[in-house]
């Protein structure tokens, strides 16, 4: 049967989510989706044994591939690499790293059959984080998450679960997409010529913590958020009201540094 359906987990030693995530995942699509359905690993060249462990799970009958990429690394541009490369219409990105719930996959692809793009949201009743996911990391995804607010309509607009149909993707000038920001599904909701008046299609997901590996957060990649935001804000309000952003960065970190100080002290 032809693929219609892509699956794309960016990944940097990442070995020991790789079986986990593949079983997984076929399990939820059942035997029809696991037959219309290709998983793409985009490994930034980790050498730990993430090739040899997928080509065992590609023998054993899972349809999945890995793509090993010398030439450059980061967690965008290897979205981006995967999505151009898959042969399924309806793309799928999600982490390698099992926070995001392969279970959830199925519905998020269900929700792009009817919407150009579809988001896996932690902000929704009933669900939400981890209760072990550190103070600190609730803190800055909460004030990411409203600098973000003013561009998209997303109520995660910082979730890395997310899909989109490729159609769209095509239309789109690759040129015009940075694939060195840190939060790619912010910057193709954004820049994508998604039919005007469409909506965004939101599954509501839990957010866990990390069972392996290292997680990708890190001064370097808050300063790149960073950056993209105030290239996004140009990109979409014009230079001319850049100060818009800088005035919501100041207040929105006043804001959360407020409501880390509320937490700390009960």
């Amino acid at each position: 049967m032809p693929i219609e359906q892509s699956v794309i987990v960016p990944a940097y030693k990442e070995k020991l989510n790789i079986k986990p995530l593949t079983t997984r995942l076929f399990a939820a699509l059942g035997n029809d989706g696991s037959r219309t359905t290709e998983l793409i690993f985009v490994d930034d060249n980790s050498r730990d044994g993430s090739v040899e462990e997928v080509e065992r799970l590609e023998k054993q009958g899972y349809n999945v591939r890995i793509i090993v990429r010398t030439d450059e690394r980061g967690l965008s541009s290897a979205v981006l690499k995967g999505f151009y490369e898959a042969r399924g219409e309806y793309l799928i990105c999600m982490d390698a790293d099992l926070q995001h719930p392969p279970e959830s996959v199925p519905l998020l692809f269900q929700s792009l059959k009817k919407h150009p793009f579809a988001l896996g949201t932690r902000y929704a009743p009933g669900v939400g984080i981890d209760k072990d996911w550190p103070l600190h990391r609730r803190v800055i995804s909460t004030t990411a998450r409203l600098m973000a607010r003013p561009l998209t309509t997303a109520s995660d607009p910082m979730s890395g679960f997310f899909g989109l149909q490729k159609q769209y993707l095509l239309q789109c000038d690759p040129k015009e997409i940075n694939s060195h920001g840190f939060k790619i599904a912010l910057e193709l909701m954004a820049k994508l010529p998604l039919p005007e008046g469409s909506r965004l299609g939101e599954i509501p997901f839990s957010f866990g913590v990390r069972t392996e590996g290292e997680s990708k957060l890190s001064g370097k990649v808050i300063i790149q958020y960073l950056q993209q935001l105030k290239e996004l804000y140009a990109y979409k309000y014009g230079l001319g009201n850049i100060f818009l952003f800088i005035i919501c960065w100041v207040v929105l970190v006043l804001y959360a540094l407020s409501e880390l100080v509320k937490l700390v002290l009960g």
